[in-house]
């Protein structure tokens, strides 16, 4: 896959960023539609597009910031086949004191394919978060524009793991 870097836009990250793709013979399972994972990887082009539309990718780097995905969750509605031609929209939906949220969608001709959420942290090169104050003011952003809907706090909740720096054993119950 070839990804294109565009100029930036200056949208506001809080803006729908557009991606178009097509589905390729390297995306698909043995049923001929996009194998799960392959939404998952593209996904991540289309967080970066919405950076990058931003005007936020390259200053980030500069101060050595980059994203993580902590935690994703995605539906699928229906399956997209080889040579299909699709839209990646991307939008930053929430901010809490750790992480930020963005929303997915794979469309068709404006209808929604699949959908996911990420809740994703900026970590800092010489180790550490970001601070969200200092990413929220580098994102140029009021956060009380960012209303975080109830059910996404529940799901950040609900699939949280441990800290790195308390035990996660894995036992079955």
């Amino acid at each position: 896959m070839f990804v294109r870097r565009r100029k930036p836009t200056g949208a506001s990250p809080l803006a729908v960023s557009r991606s178009s793709f097509r589905v390729l013979p390297t995306d698909v399972d043995a049923l001929g539609h996009m194998n799960n994972g392959r939404f998952l990887s593209i996904a991540d082009l289309g967080r970066f597009e919405l950076l990058q539309q931003a005007g936020l990718y390259g200053p980030m780097r500069k101060r050595g910031w980059y994203p993580v995905v902590v935690a994703s969750t995605i539906s699928y509605r229906k399956s997209l086949d080889l040579w299909k031609k699709y839209d990646l929209e991307s939008r930053l939906v929430g901010i809490d004191d750790r992480a930020v949220y963005v929303e997915q969608r794979f469309t068709v001709d404006g209808e929604i394919y699949a959908q996911m959420v990420i809740r994703g942290r900026f970590l800092q090169e010489r180790g550490g978060l970001v601070p969200m104050g200092e990413l929220i003011q580098f994102f140029g952003i009021d956060r009380d524009d960012v209303v975080m809907p109830e059910w996404l706090l529940r799901w950040s909740r609900d699939v949280a793991l441990p800290s790195t720096k308390s035990p996660a054993p894995s036992i079955w119950e």
